[in-house]
């Protein structure tokens, strides 16, 4: 018997005892919560077309150009030196992630997953709309090729490649900047055809994911259903089944008019299974928490309304964690938990400090591979560097200059009048000259600020190569 009950375990939902595709067609959920994430997707929507055009002091406000090696995060501007940030960053959004997951299950994979949110609130909507709910779509895809299921699966189809395309061109903007993709479009796209190709590819992947492979990627192609695994215990709050409510001493029965089920001892499940025709993934959440579920709370919905029908409470299924289902346990903040947040606060201490300690300009001088020091008249000393200065703002620095702070000498960069553009960088070549006496050992620490004008906009330091001393 236990064994049967756990048979549900042994494959995924999508996959039939044969190995084929199990097509999934959910019913179009309804209800208090299915109306909070509309409102939070709609938000998190405007927010993810609108922010590669959005400008924070000349920054555009999201952006990740690998390309060039350049991202822009709330405006602000990260290069490569800055990777370390860019890091720390990521860091926190794993453990922030993680946090979430020991304390309330897959719910990003439910509420804020781009995944999930253009599946259940774009593609799906379209699709309920030109196709009807579950019953018709079932209807629709088993009748032959008529005029109508060619009018109805071309226009879903050509709105899903449109919508893909128009996706496809904000992940672009993500990785160009904006500026440059309404560039490309005013210009089109034989002036760029390897843009515009890239682009339809892009559009390619992404009409292939929503138009069929679907809750395929939350089921088989994310690792995240995989980590929750290993991070849920039974502390953790989830989509749950009342299994103690809903069983009961007789199990659960279909609903008969004017019964007492108390008195039956029958569970307040009536066995309608509207749970599990609204689950987008296909799985039946009254087997347990399991892999595919994604937290998106339809399934609560859908058993609240029909225990509104038949006069029970609400709350058979429900966010609850195994220990308050068994035991009546509250939420409480474990070890676990303080731990990781404990990690996430150090981790966020460490960021917001080292953001303050960034420079604008970041300065690099070498010397130049290969070269070694040269003698001149007058018993100096000359070694020839590259320098590079990376501009982290979109302010222009003009009359850009070297001075020595640690030692007596001279700098006599090749290029005069540099300037170092905002959100851009200068480099060229300088030479640095030193009376010998100066120097202490063969090789010197050398500290060098850079000036624009008589403002001092960085400090750096290099090495110096001088002859050796045999006093």
């Amino acid at each position: 018997m236990e064994q049967e009950k756990e048979r549900y375990r042994d494959s995924i939902s999508t996959v039939t005892s044969d190995g084929k595709r199990s097509w999934v067609y959910p019913k179009q959920p309804s209800g208090k919560l299915y109306r909070y994430r509309e409102y939070v997707s709609y938000v998190l929507l405007i927010f993810l077309f609108i922010s590669p055009f959005l400008k924070v002091n000349g920054n555009q406000f999201l952006m990740f150009n690998v390309l060039e090696r350049r991202f822009s995060i709330f405006g602000a501007t990260f290069w490569p030196q800055d990777f370390y940030l860019f890091v720390i960053i990521m860091l926190i959004g794993v453990v922030f992630v993680v946090l979430f997951t020991v304390a309330f299950g897959r719910i990003f994979c439910g509420w804020i997953c781009p995944q999930t949110i253009f599946m259940e609130m774009v593609f799906r909507k379209i699709e309920y709309w030109i196709e009807g709910d579950r019953g018709k779509q079932i209807r629709l895809d088993k009748q032959k090729w008529n005029a109508e299921k060619i009018r109805k699966k071309g226009l879903k189809w050509f709105i899903f490649f449109l919508i893909s395309f128009f996706i496809a061109n904000i992940f672009l903007a993500y990785l160009i900047s904006s500026d440059k993709l309404l560039l490309y479009v005013q210009e089109g796209p034989s002036a760029h055809l390897g843009t515009f190709i890239s682009l339809l590819i892009f559009t390619g992947v992404f009409y292939f994911v929503f138009a069929w492979f679907r809750e395929q990627v939350c089921v088989i192609a994310c690792p995240y259903g995989r980590l929750q695994g290993v991070l849920l215990d039974n502390k953790s709050i989830v989509v749950a089944y009342d299994h103690k409510r809903g069983e009961k001493e007789e199990g659960r029965a279909k609903f008969r008019k004017n019964e007492d089920r108390a008195a039956s001892g029958k569970g307040d499940c009536i066995d309608c299974s509207q749970c599990v025709q609204v689950c987008p993934t296909g799985i039946d959440i009254r087997n347990g928490t399991q892999l595919e579920c994604i937290n998106c709370t339809a399934c609560i919905d859908a058993c609240n309304q029909m225990m509104d029908a038949v006069d029970l409470p609400r709350g058979l299924i429900r966010y609850a964690s195994e220990e308050n289902i068994e035991k009546k346990a509250r939420f409480s903040f474990g070890p676990r938990l303080k731990a990781y947040t404990a990690v996430l606060s150090i981790l966020v201490l460490t960021l917001t400090g080292m953001l303050f300690l960034r420079n604008d300009v970041e300065a690099n001088i070498l010397r130049l591979p290969g070269q070694l020091y040269e003698h001149k008249q007058g018993n100096i000393i000359s070694n020839v560097y590259t320098y590079k200065l990376i501009n982290k703002t979109t302010l222009e620095y003009t009359d850009v200059e070297f001075r020595l702070l640690s030692h007596q000498g001279a700098i006599f960069p090749v290029k005069t009048n540099i300037q170092v553009p905002g959100n851009g960088m200068a480099e060229g070549t300088l030479f640095i000259e030193i009376d010998r006496a100066a120097l202490e050992d063969e090789k010197d620490k050398l500290r060098i600020a850079v000036y624009s004008g008589e403002k001092l906009i960085e400090t750096t330091s290099t090495t110096f190569l001088g002859p050796r001393s045999y006093n």
